[in-house]
Parts: structure tokens; sequence; C-alpha cells
């Protein structure tokens, strides 16, 4: 990660000479370092559960007496069965391995080396003895030799829990584990502490298990459908407005409908012709189908009164898409961002989440009040949770800050080109390249501010669900005023942020000039931002719905008519939230090429007029949206003395 020599932009003249993209200096040197050193700290951790043995002890698993299996052990002074020699028994076998503590995030049963999983279930003491005779692959303690399984009066206590099930070693990892769901749907059912009846949780998991082949490819249709629209904004539109508007009317009338019908057509059938067994699970499908027919009622109402109110703005939005398509013509990378971004953070969240593996598995081997033994990091080492957690914030707001200064220095650089022939082969590289050289620094400092409201409202939140139900009204409501307040200061900082980011891509500026200067063009055109973001952000979001209920749609479709009757409330809500997140993954990044382009138009109208030697840059379309705009609002009577003002830059 370079940088150029030169001092912070902070300290230029606040009377130079505006001069978009020629002038570069490195800005916020100081919070680079700091990141730097941050990430450095982040290797360390790593390195230390790594140096510790905590890497063998992870991956090859050890027993309750701290043998690692796999290999030859040396004994743990005052430690019975430590020292053993494992060469031949790599895996790890839990005698109750259901038994599962989410408190202290372990399994409570004592686990030992073995040679081999018991691929089937071993329902007696004699099927366990049979099969250590077999395979050589003791499953009870080592203090009982496998001729006394069935003789000894301590086998209840030294063998594993029957009936023992069927295992298989997890790869890479080597731990068996039991390959009937329903031990995974103990963990489920202590994972969902408001689920009190075991059936419910049964038929919700063999819901998602029958209908896995389903949800996979309603996922897959949900990435189709958000490429296809990023698609369709680029290439038509001057119509997109209208054919969404009319999209999302007419999908949730015919949303609404059909789950009407259905509700209506499973309430009407013979309910004599069910078996016991699934009238259960037809009463769970109809008290679904009734609340998202209530729900989406709801919702086409509400959407319906929104669309009511905004008719007269919702031609304003056809020009601003129309410039901001001919961006996505001019600069196609852009609409794979989020791959990218995704890839970096799926990268990073695995790496931290190893690193977790890890120092759950370092430090010193200690005895507890069961004789097994645990490891625990002591001194002020033990605190490195802590600094792991942060890294998991910042370094993640630091990708997501990337992204967005990728995007808006790739715009800034498209609309400041008067030839647009003239731009960078890749645009998108070019602006890679500035923020490696000249920008990371405040890309660090924007993230860290936004990682000092995070962490705060997640100890909130954290304390929340620790005293929930033993805390009174007063507090309750104080904690959840916090968390609302601190919310929305983060989604506040998260959209000055971003401005900032195409101050600093414009001008070159630290991170604080240039918030301060997006602030202050956001709050003194604030009737205009109001005017073109809202209706922007609300069309946008009708694509997100659009894409949302056509998935959702679809997977009522195919869910209700499957061979294996189960109940498809849980598929169905992953469906959704995956489409959701797809949608909004896609359509966020069109979104910042509209805030990036209207800062720029304003920085355009103050530094030109239009005369010789001081030409706009914009683009014609955006000055005929400008027009329109402020016609429109004169003649809605919402105008008043803000249209008639100019639009006020930044301030140098």
């Amino acid at each position: 990660m370079g940088c150029c020599s030169s001092a912070s932009s902070a300290a230029q003249s606040s009377k130079r000479e505006w001069k978009p993209l020629e002038d570069r200096s490195c800005t916020d040197i100081p919070w680079l370092l700091l990141f730097i050193l941050f990430c450095i700290g982040m290797g360390f951790i790593c390195g230390f559960s790594i140096a510790t043995g905590a890497a063998a002890r992870l991956v090859s698993g050890y027993d309750s007496y701290g043998n690692i299996c796999g290999q030859k052990n040396a004994k743990l002074e005052g430690i019975p069965n430590s020292g053993m020699d494992h060469t031949h028994r790599k895996y790890v076998f839990f005698l109750d391995p259901c038994n599962l503590d989410l408190i202290n995030r372990k399994i409570k049963s004592v686990a030992l080396c073995v040679a081999a999983c018991p691929r089937q279930e071993l329902k007696t003491l004699s099927d366990v003895q049979k099969f250590a005779e077999i395979n050589g692959s003791a499953l009870c303690s080592y203090n009982l030799k496998p001729s006394e399984y069935t003789t000894s009066s301590k086998s209840s206590v030294l063998c594993p829990k029957l009936p023992v099930p069927a295992s298989a070693p997890i790869p890479f990892f080597h731990r068996c584990a039991p390959v009937n769901i329903s031990c995974y749907a103990k963990f489920a059912e202590a994972l969902i502490t408001f689920v009190s009846d075991n059936s419910v949780l049964h038929r919700l998991i063999s819901g998602v298990m029958t209908s896995k082949e389903i949800i996979l490819g309603l996922c897959l249709l949900s990435l189709v459908l958000s490429m296809i629209l990023m698609v369709i904004i680029r290439y038509i539109s001057r119509v997109l407005v209208w054919i969404l508007t009319i999209l999302v009317i007419l999908g949730s009338l015919g949303g609404t409908g059909v789950l009407w019908w259905l509700y209506a057509k499973q309430r009407r059938s013979p309910k004599e012709t069910v078996i016991p067994e699934q009238l259960q699970i037809a009463e769970d499908n109809l008290r679904a189908l009734l609340i998202y027919a209530i729900s989406a009622t709801v919702f086409t109402v509400i959407l319906f009164l929104i669309m009511l109110v905004m008719r007269k703005r919702v031609a304003l939005t056809i020009a601003l898409f129309h410039v901001a398509g001919k961006v996505f013509i001019h600069l196609p990378l852009l609409v794979f961002q989020p791959f990218w971004t995704f890839f970096a953070l799926v990268l990073f969240w695995v790496y931290w989440i190893m690193t977790l593996l890890f120092l759950g598995t370092t430090g010193s081997a200690v005895q507890n009040d069961q004789g097994f033994v645990e490891f625990r990091i002591s001194g002020p080492l033990q605190y490195m949770w802590w600094y792991h957690v942060v890294g998991l914030i910042w370094i993640s707001e630091f990708i997501l800050a990337c992204q967005q200064m990728t995007v808006a220095g790739a715009v800034v650089t498209y609309y400041f080109t008067r030839d647009k022939r003239n731009l960078p082969f890749t645009p998108i590289l070019a602006s890679v390249n500035r923020l490696i050289r000249y920008h990371l620094g405040t890309v660090a400092k924007g993230s860290f501010i936004i990682t000092l409201v995070k962490i705060p409202r997640m100890i909130l939140m954290y304390i929340h669900s620790q005293l929930k139900g033993k805390e009174n009204a007063c507090a309750r409501c104080v904690l959840k005023s916090c968390i609302c307040c601190l919310w929305c200061l983060e989604k506040c900082l998260n959209y000055l942020n971003q401005n900032a980011y195409t101050a600093t891509a414009i001008n070159s500026t630290n991170f604080c000039t240039s918030a301060k200067d997006a602030f202050v063009i956001l709050v003194e055109n604030a009737l205009r931002v109001a005017a073109i973001n809202t209706v922007g952000d609300f069309m946008l979001f009708l694509g997100k719905v659009l894409i949302v209920c056509s998935t959702g749609l679809a997977g009522i479709m195919l869910l209700n008519y499957q061979q294996d009757y189960t109940v498809w409330v849980l598929p169905l809500i992953i469906v959704c939230l995956f489409a959701f997140l797809v949608a909004h993954c896609f359509l966020s990044i069109y979104e910042m090429v509209v805030d990036v382009l209207f800062l720029c138009f304003a920085i355009d109208t103050k530094y030109n007029d239009g005369s010789p030697g001081r030409e706009f840059y914009m683009d014609k379309v955006l000055m005929e949206f400008v027009e329109n705009s402020r016609k429109a609002m004169k003649e809605a009577g919402k105008g008043g003395a803000a249209d008639a003002r100019e639009l006020k830059p930044m301030i140098k």
C-alpha cells in the first residue's frame, strides 16, 4: 500500500483554485499508519494462536485429557490419561454429541480419540463392543477394555450414551458428527429459545431439508432477476420508472390475490382425507397463509397510498435514471462491484472465524472440576478476544468504505471528463489505483468512525438480550431508545461518509474537510436532495420489492405444489431474505451513482456557468432534469423561494 510523499491536503489553503482530478495528495496519513498497526495486531493474534499449538488442536482435535488426536503427546503433570500415543486414533468422538452448552459454546460431553467413527447406529453395548473388535476403534473411556464393555458396572458412565448415532468425520477437522437430523434439531431447539413445541421445530427443519433444491433454485432466480434489472436500468432507463411502477402494482395485487386464493382453497379442502400426522402440518400451513395474505393486503394498501402521494414526482426520476444509466454504459464494471466486495468480505470473515477458532483452543492446559482439560489464556492476553471483535467491525467497514470510494472515484472521473472518449480504459481500476495511492487513510478514518458508533450499539443490544425479562419497564425503554438513537446516528454517518468520499475523490482533501464540505452542500440544497434522492431511492426500493415479490411468488407456487407435504414457512422466509439481500447489493450501487452525480452537479454549477472557458461538465439531460424539477415543484406550489435560488456547492 503505497502513498505519495507530499503533505496532507488538510494543510492546503482554502482559497486555492479548485481543479477536479488534477490536484492529488495523500489524505489522513496518520490514520493509514494506525490502521496498518491495527492489522499487524490482528496478524499477531493469529500468529500467537497458531504458535501456541492451537492450530493442531483445532484441525486434529483433542480429547478431554489434553491429548491431540493423530499424534504422540507429552505427559501433562497432574492430569490422568494425558501423554497418550494417538498416532492411529485420528478422530474425536463425543460420548454424548448432542448435549450442547450454548452459553459456554462447548459440547458437555467426554471427548475421546478413536480410530474410526461409527457409520451405523449402535443400539446396545454389545454393538459397541463388536464395533471395537471389528474396527479396532474403542468408543468407551481409555480405562475400560473392549472386553469389559458388557460386564463392567461402570459402562453406563464410561461408555457413550445409547443408542450411539451414526456419524461421519467432518472434512479437515476430524470430528465425528452425527448424520441424523434429530441431533441437530436438539441444537436448534436450544438455540431458538422461543420454540417450546419440539414437533414444530422438527417440522420446520424437515421443511428446509426437503425443500433445499427449491431454495437453491429460488436463490439463483433472485440473482438472475437482479442482473436483469441492472441491464434494464442501463438500456431502457427512460421507461424503467413506469414499467417498474406498473409491475410492482400488478405484482402486489397478483401476490395478494394468489395468497387469498390459496388460503380459501386449502380452507375448503376436506380434512377427513388427511392422515393424522399431516393434519397439524396442514393447520400450520393454513395459519401461515392467512398471516401472509393479511400482511400482503396491508402492504399493498400502504404502497398504493405512497404512490398516490408521489405520483407527480415519479416523472422527475426518469431523467436522473437516464443519466445514471449512461454511467453504467461507460463503466460496465460497476455492476460487478458487489461481487468483488462480497468476495473480499467472505475471505476476511473466513480468516476471522478461523482465528476465532484458534483462540478458542489456545492457552495453557487447566484441569476443571470434572477432572478434564480445558485450555485457557491468562493475563493481559485474555483480552485478545475484544481486540479481535473490534477488528471484525473495523476491517469489514473498511472494505465496504473502499467500495464506496472506488465507485465515487470512477463516477467522478466519468463526470469531469468532458470528452467521454478520453476516459481511462478501465475507470474502475484507475479509481482503485487512486484509492491505494492517496486515500486509504481517509477510508480508514471514515470506517473507524462507524465502528465507534456500532460497538456501543452492539454492547447495548447484548445487554438487552441478557437482561430480557429481568429489567423493569423504564430500563427497557431507555435501552431501546439508546439502541434506536445509535442506529439512526450510524445511518446518518454512513450517508455523510459516502458523500465525504465523493468530495475526497473530487478535491483530494482529508476526511474531516471533505465531510464538512459535503455536509454544507447537502444542507444548503436540502430541498433538492429530498426531491431527487428520495424519489430515486423510493423507485430503487420498488425494484427490490419487485425482485422479492417475484421470488416469493415463485416460491409459494413451487413449495405449495411440491410432492413432499411439509411446512414451508421457514424455506420461504429464507428465500425472501436472500432475494432482498441480493437486490440490495446490486441496487445500492445504482443508489451510490445517483448520489455521486448530484454532488458533482452541485460543484459543477459553482465553478462553471456555461460561458466560454467555463463550460459545464454535466450532461444535457441532467440540466433538463433540473429545469423540469423546478417547473414541476412550482406547479405543485411547493417550490417557493427555495426554487428561485441557485444550488450552493462546496465553498473552498
